[in-house]
């Protein structure tokens, strides 16, 4: 309310100021005296980290022996980047095949595109990007699945 008036005040007595000063004006009142929404500083939270853990379904290309789940997973361990760095994965990533599914399981700050992005990379260079595409069936699984080619 105090601003509001300061404000009206300034605009009724404008007629000395000229656009420029009357800017600096409003914009360092108002910057000196109104905090700024969610600016808050940010305090780090100890203790366990958020392990988030997502799949990669290779099923139905490894059922007709298009792919190999195991060079998809070496894949995956070679060209996986933590903090800027290939082969940096540490206890951070770990990767992991059981049959046709490729398991990643990686600390809070890493995304599930990624490794669409990393599949889709890899299919690229088996060539196969043209006969396969990388689906979500879930929020925290891809899966390989083919081109539908006669939907008519």
């Amino acid at each position: 309310l105090a601003q509001a008036i300061w404000l009206k005040r300034l605009l009724q007595n404008r007629a000395h100021l000229s656009h420029s000063d009357l800017w600096v004006a409003v914009r360092s009142h108002c910057c000196t005296k109104m905090p700024i929404k969610g600016l808050k500083k940010k305090v780090a939270a100890k203790g366990k980290k958020q392990m988030l853990k997502f799949t990669v379904d290779c099923q139905q290309p490894s059922d007709d022996n298009i792919i190999e789940p195991k060079d998809l997973e070496k894949f995956f361990n070679n060209r996986i980047k933590v903090e800027g760095k290939t082969g940096n994965l540490g206890d951070k990533v770990s990767v992991s095949r059981d049959k046709a599914k490729i398991h990643v399981s990686a600390e809070a700050p890493f995304s599930k595109r990624y490794l669409k992005y990393l599949s889709k990379k890899y299919l690229k260079m088996q060539q196969l990007r043209d006969f396969l595409r990388v689906v979500a069936p879930s929020k925290t699984s891809y899966e390989l699945r083919y081109f539908n080619i006669n939907e008519d």
